[in-house]
């Protein structure tokens, strides 16, 4: 190998925490960037790993230090634990302390019934398996990524409480799990020492339920935490789809997460008031529905995903902005309610 082709590890930006902004997960001492970020889509082995390692590289050097990653993601499932080892491995490795690292296991990744569900085999063996794709001794958060009905849910707390035991996770939390639910987790965990640091679930303008479920004020009772995923609405809450066209490179064309028949003329009209509302603030559409999202209190961490750098960066700048005023707020409640965009993660 000629010297000019070896690889030089990345070298973080020294000003990275100046402008970077953190909440407190819940009654926890975990400590969340405003913005988390996801591998959830564009992470896997068909996408260039280059374009994958600039965003990351990026997302980290403007202050996120969140990542959000799941043995499903890719495709195929597990490829983007691997290729986040593998810029971990050598690119960020010596920040490794600096970096919250949250992995979850239990939707579907085969049709063994170890691949999916709650139980204590199914949530340690993919433990296991993701830090090895990882290369690394332990994750900072892990959850159950969605409720197993037909798995005791004392079985599932307990598995996660066990990871924390065995040193193989700091933090648990939970995933797309309803308000009464997570209540139960959240005194379980309590009762074994294992407070729940956080639940992830979906949160935007087009759906309110997290809210309107009261499952942010139950959080905020019990001490938990929140991250918010899919902020965007899988991209309704931008600009793509205002004039009539699905883009050819947009997930409602490429992508098994969005169809179609979501673009809607109620879609579009209700999309065009609340950019209206954006731009009389100087904002994007997709800038004011991250602002959105992070006008409460109880969201620790709004979870973004970019398939380039400028969009990360474009997105990152809601942070910018003035806060919305209650009447600012009011008028975007007004243009909210739509069906909800319900995919599996």
């Amino acid at each position: 190998m000629r010297e000019s082709d070896a690889h030089v590890p990345h070298h973080a930006d020294e000003q990275r925490y100046e402008k970077a902004a953190f909440r407190r997960s819940g009654r926890t001492g975990l400590q969340l960037s405003r913005f988390s970020f996801g591998l959830w889509q564009k992470f896997g082995d068909q996408h260039p790993y280059s374009t994958q390692r600039d965003i990351v590289l990026r997302a980290f050097d403007l202050g996120i230090i969140s990542f959000d990653l799941a043995n499903r993601y890719g495709p195929p499932a597990r490829a983007a634990e691997k290729n986040f080892g593998r810029i971990l491995r050598e690119d960020l490795g010596a920040y490794r302390d600096e970096i919250v690292i949250a992995s979850k296991a239990g939707n579907p990744i085969g049709p063994s019934p170890y691949q999916s569900g709650g139980s204590r085999k199914t949530l340690l063996s993919s433990l296991d398996v993701s830090l090895r794709d990882l290369g690394v001794d332990y994750v900072d958060i892990f959850y159950s990524h969605s409720p197993d009905l037909d798995t005791p849910l004392d079985e599932t707390v307990d598995a996660l409480a066990t990871a924390v035991r065995q040193g193989k996770a700091l933090y648990v939390g939970i995933s797309n799990y309803r308000a009464d639910r997570a209540h139960q987790a959240a005194k379980l965990l309590q009762e074994a020492r294992v407070p729940l640091a956080i639940h992830q679930t979906r949160y935007s303008i087009f759906d309110q339920r997290a809210d309107a479920e009261g499952l942010l004020d139950l959080a905020t009772a019990d001490g938990t935490g929140v991250i918010a995923f899919s902020p965007l609405a899988q991209g309704l809450l931008t600009d793509k789809y205002l004039d009539g066209t699905i883009p050819e490179d947009s997930r409602a064309a490429d992508s098994a997460f969005l169809s179609p028949d979501a673009i809607t003329d109620v879609y579009r009209e209700r999309a065009a008031r609340l950019n209206e509302i954006a731009i009389a603030r100087g904002q994007s559409l997709a800038q004011l529905a991250l602002q959105w999202v992070l006008r409460r209190s109880e969201v620790t961490s709004a979870l973004i995903g970019a398939s380039s750098v400028g969009q990360l960066e474009h997105n990152l700048r809601a942070l910018e902005a003035a806060e919305l005023t209650a009447d600012e707020i009011d008028a975007i409640n007004r243009h909210a309610s739509i069906e909800p965009v319900n995919v599996a993660r």
